[in-house]
């Protein structure tokens, strides 16, 4: 089952990562929208939406730094582990209160106007449910390891080097089986969650207008001497 869940599961998911993406690019192009209700409701959208996002961005940002970056870098800089374990812990857990809080006021404005209700799709009850489910686990993981109900574990010389070993494409999962329990069902959630991106509104994430930063000048008026007041008028006939 270990082998199943930290060697193969990874890679699955990758897989259909991958093939939903492509499939939304080829065949549903135009689909991939956040099917945006603003019109139906701002005020609690103002308030949730710039939580949830910009949590979620230092929550990634934080897995990223904890996951990728070896243990033996900070220590060759002279970061300690307990000044890092003390910042990682205190940054993280702003972020991800950050984040739960916006996802918590998105779901309330989603299911308490009749109107946003009405667009939710059915999609979306299974991917707030993921959504909720990993960051509520993260939460949870974050607040059991700090206040030592993990046994003191060090994801860093567990989690961490599983994790970049699926890069390497040899999977060391006998590290995830000294892993605690809230850590690995997080894990699970964060795959599961990974695995519906191309199914649900969460695809948008893929959708940033990069080609935009490069489009060339589009012209609406040409400024001319005296302005528009000493303009000749022209014929029917000539081209403007």
């Amino acid at each position: 089952m270990d082998l199943l869940l930290w060697g193969v599961l990874p890679y699955v998911t990758l897989a259909v990562l991958v093939a939903g993406l492509v499939w939304r690019a080829r065949y549903d192009r135009f689909g991939i929208t956040t099917h945006s209700s603003q019109l139906h409701e701002s005020r609690l959208l103002r308030i949730g939406s710039p939580l949830f996002h910009f949590g979620m961005f230092f929550v990634v940002m934080g897995h990223v730094v904890g996951l990728l970056i070896p243990m033996s870098w900070t220590d060759a800089v002279g970061l300690s582990d307990h000044a890092y374990h003390l910042m990682a812990v205190s940054t993280g857990s702003l972020a991800g209160l950050a984040a739960a809080t916006g996802i918590a006021i998105l779901v309330y404005r989603r299911f308490s106007v009749p109107a946003v209700r009405k667009a939710t799709l059915k999609s979306d009850h299974l991917m707030y449910t993921v959504l909720l489910g990993a960051m509520t686990l993260g939460l949870l993981a974050t607040i059991l390891n700090s206040t030592g109900q993990t046994d003191d574990y060090n994801y860093r010389e567990g989690i961490s080097v599983w994790f970049r070993s699926l890069f390497a494409l040899s999977p060391d999962w006998d590290l995830m089986t000294g892993a605690p329990l809230a850590f690995k069902v997080h894990i699970l959630f964060g795959l599961a969650l990974f695995a519906l991106i191309p199914y649900s509104r969460l695809v948008h994430m893929f959708t940033a207008p990069v080609r935009y930063l490069f489009r060339p000048f589009v012209v609406y008026r040409k400024r001319r001497p005296g302005g528009l007041a000493n303009r000749a008028p022209k014929r029917g006939w000539e081209r403007v």
